[in-house]
């Protein structure tokens, strides 16, 4: 059996944002087939890890990422566990990752969230290009690659040059493996309406994140100066727009915009996914796949998104439950709103087999393992 040390530089335990979520439950299914030993930052709360162990050795500090001492700490933790591998979260410790390849032995993993040098680009960064430079180096120097969408396992072949047979598609999952039950999915609805005293005519409009994102605190002002106004002129359509998530600005918790309801953080999500009658999804900038759209389709949610906000979710496996607007369209964006409210379907057995955590990390085990 492969043993392996994997290597996650910020806050993940216990997993509450769609990111965290992202380890933390490939981590669960992943250790059910390999030996796994995480070593994280001091942040983390290791009695949140199901299956594997995890060790608080990294700093909270910025500089933990040019930390040379590290070398000898994971040194000694590769011998001690007799490690077979490496895995990295993120290119960002590439420089460790090769170094301890070197020195010890190990085969090294770059598990990639996204093409790291895109998102910074997409949203300014002027230093993107040095950035491009070292994640090219850190994925060739990698015996194996993970990605999370199709169009990124495609970039690393192309502009990496990466071996096809080094790449691996392992997406980000979900824990269900079928759509809720009705009873849950009526129950959900009832408490949520209760909750915020919505109408039965009503459609519920949701949209949740992360809002110290730059890419989510502009999806919810996309919401609130564009695709709201635009829907107010619907006399026929009535409705209510929820925000789920951390960190919104208080101006907008306390500004009275009509039609909106900001719930803040909440303990389970998946309980407003399953209220919901449609998940917007109106994200045009950053990379990878966007967790929160996969939760809702998961839940048999109709969701209308932007092809950027999509990327990493196949149309064609939704059974007609994803409408795309290219980015921008907020007119296509809105009327597709009032399609996803007529729309009756369930999401494909097909979503489910190709996002399955128990199937994506099976997958990658074998990978590793062959």
């Amino acid at each position: 059996m492969a043993k392996i040390i994997s290597i996650v530089p910020y806050p993940f335990l216990p997993a509450r944002m769609g990111g965290q979520k992202g380890v933390a439950l490939f981590y669960k299914y992943f250790s059910r087939h390999l030996s796994l030993i995480t070593v994280t930052t001091k942040k983390n709360d290791p009695l949140a890890a199901d299956g594997y162990e995890v060790m608080n050795i990294l700093s909270d500090s910025k500089l933990r990422y040019i930390n040379i001492f590290y070398l000898f700490k994971l040194g000694k933790i590769i011998r001690e566990a007799g490690a077979t591998h490496l895995l990295l979260e993120h290119p960002y410790y590439g420089w460790l990752g090769i170094i301890l390849k070197k020195w010890y032995g190990v085969k090294l993993i770059v598990h990639s969230h996204n093409i790291e040098n895109l998102r910074w680009k997409s949203l300014g960064k002027w230093w993107w290009p040095i950035l491009r430079i070292y994640e090219k180096a850190t994925h060739r120097a990698a015996d194996y690659n993970f990605f999370v969408q199709k169009e990124d396992l495609a970039y690393g072949i192309r502009h990496f040059r990466l071996s096809p047979a080094r790449c691996l598609l392992v997406t980000y999952g979900t824990e269900s493996s079928k759509i809720p039950d009705k009873g849950l999915i009526d129950s959900s609805r009832q408490n949520v309406r209760a909750r915020y005293r919505i109408e039965a005519d009503e459609k519920l409009l949701l949209f949740n994140g992360s809002f110290n994102h730059y890419a989510n605190l502009s999806g919810l002002y996309k919401i609130i100066d564009i695709i709201n106004p635009k829907l107010q002129e619907k006399a026929d359509f009535s409705y209510k727009i929820l925000i789920c998530g951390k960190d919104i600005p208080e101006d907008l918790m306390n500004g009275n915009i009509p039609n909106l309801l900001f719930a803040g953080f909440v303990e389970d999500i998946d309980e407003y996914f399953r209220a919901a009658d449609i998940f917007l999804n109106p994200i045009v900038e950053g990379g990878g796949i966007k967790t929160k759209l996969v939760e809702a389709l998961a839940n048999n949610l109709n969701s209308v998104s932007t092809v950027n906000g999509a990327i990493g979710v196949d149309q064609e496996i939704c059974n007609g439950k994803l409408f795309l607007s290219e980015d921008g369209d907020w007119i296509k964006f809105t009327d597709q709103i009032l399609e996803a409210a007529r729309f009756k379907a369930d999401i494909s057995n097909a979503f489910f087999y190709h996002f399955y955590w128990a199937s994506v990390a099976e997958k990658a085990a074998r990978f590793v393992e062959n």
